[in-house]
This record gives structure tokens, C-alpha cells and sequence, in this order.
């Protein structure tokens, strides 16, 4: 597989609290071709100006602080448009407590599949 210049990357956003599981699916896209800027906490994400620049984000549902509803609105406040993928181990409450279930592009159960989850990235960033 070739893989892209860094011109042709495109950036995703990824906010997850677990190390292992950030790691793992930082791996995953990177290998794939996306340029990844991985983040343990929204907070964090929130604070890098290059978040911005992001041409989708990956991020966990419940996390420390700020979960991942929160960090779009974030996003969304600073004038980011971009494509949003959720991923969680809690869907059945994120669904039945959450009215913005829309604003995600896609919404991934965990454990997660590789081959989901890339389907997903490439679909949100125009590669599909």
C-alpha cells in the first residue's frame, strides 16, 4: 500500500481517555493513511488551534471532564463543520439520553472492528 504524502493526509481528530484504545485506533488510521492528532481528554483537544483543522472527529462518549457531546458542541462553537464519529461502550444511554444523536455522522459500539471504524473515517473525510 502506498502511503500518501502529507499533503495528500487528511487529519483526523481523535479524543479517547483509554491509552490502549487511543493507541490502538491511532495505529489503525495512521496505517491507513490519516494524519492523527490524538488526544487523552477534550479539554485538551479543545485547547490545540490545529484541532481546528481537522477533516473529521473520532471520539469516545464518557469521558473524564468533558464527554464527547461536549466537545463537539466545542468544535462546533469555534466554527468547525466537519463530519463527527462517536464511539461507545454505552449506546443504549448516549441514544436514550441524548437529542443530538444526529450530529454525529456515525456512532460505533465497542469493542470496535478495524474495518468498521476505517469505513467510517473514509466516508466522514471524502475517501470512500
Amino acid at each position: 500500500m502506498q502511503v500518501p504524502s502529507p499533503m495528500e493526509r487528511p487529519r483526523v481528530l481523535l479524543v479517547e481517555d483509554d491509552s490502549g484504545v487511543r493507541r490502538s485506533i491511532q495505529l489503525v488510521l495512521h496505517a491507513r493513511g490519516y494524519d492523527v492528532r490524538a488526544f487523552s481528554s477534550g479539554a485538551l483537544a479543545l485547547a490545540d488551534p490545529a484541532s481546528i483543522s481537522a477533516a473529521c472527529l473520532v471520539t469516545d462518549y464518557r469521558m473524564a471532564g468533558m464527554d464527547g457531546l461536549e466537545l463537539l458542541r466545542g468544535l462546533r462553537a469555534a466554527g468547525w463543520l466537519q463530519p463527527a464519529i462517536l464511539i461507545t461502550g454505552h449506546s443504549a444511554d448516549f441514544v436514550a439520553a441524548s437529542e443530538d444523536r444526529d450530529r454525529f455522522a456515525d456512532i460505533l459500539e465497542k469493542p470496535l472492528l478495524d474495518h468498521r471504524l476505517l469505513a467510517c473515517v473514509d466516508r466522514a473525510t471524502g475517501r470512500a
